[in-house]
């Protein structure tokens, strides 16, 4: 199937907000999106973007059941390792349903690796839920390491009440 990938617009961020909306609803997590398509213009499209985003899109006699022709996005980061320097972060990397298996989350995570190495990335970095195997397996086959397995790196979190009341115990500046 014919697709191409290509950096997100700020006009793709209803699309995009459709689709994590649809990536929730496959870990079963809906109730913990609480983004708007508005704070992703914000956040991605400003002067200093907190993110950058791809997107697979598909020739319109090939749109989806529902007439989308974006069908997948990939959303990531650039963090710093201080072992090894530049790194990128994948968020997200999501495909609909009914165009998996054409290559499309491939071309999207080839891309995205792309992008890293142009910008002197060492690492690509991400999460995958324990259960999602499909997924496991899809990022084994193209070489990623478990370091949960391997290292035993843990992955934690700050939020809520518990992320305020770690900022109220910041030293005085």
């Amino acid at each position: 199937m014919h697709f191409k990938v290509r950096p997100a617009a700020k006009e793709d961020c209803k699309e995009i907000s459709r689709m994590i909306m649809e990536l929730a609803d496959f870990v079963k997590m809906t109730d913990q999106v609480k983004i708007t398509h508005e704070e992703l213009e914000r956040d991605g499209f400003c002067q200093n973007p907190f993110f950058e985003c791809l997107v697979a899109e598909v020739p319109e006699e090939h749109k989806s059941k529902e007439g989308f022709t974006v069908v997948g996005y990939a959303l990531y980061f650039y963090i710093y390792s201080t072992w090894v320097g530049r790194s990128v972060f994948l968020e997200d990397l999501y495909v609909m349903a009914e165009f998996r298996g054409k290559g499309i989350g491939k071309g999207l995570l080839s891309k995205v690796a792309e992008v890293g190495k142009k910008k002197q990335c060492v690492r690509l970095q991400f999460t995958v839920l324990d259960w999602n195997t499909l997924s496991r397996d899809f990022y084994a086959a193209k070489g990623a390491q478990d370091l949960t397995a391997s290292e035993g790196w843990h992955l934690l979190r700050f939020d809520g009440r518990d992320l305020d009341n770690l900022a109220n115990e910041a030293p005085e500046d």
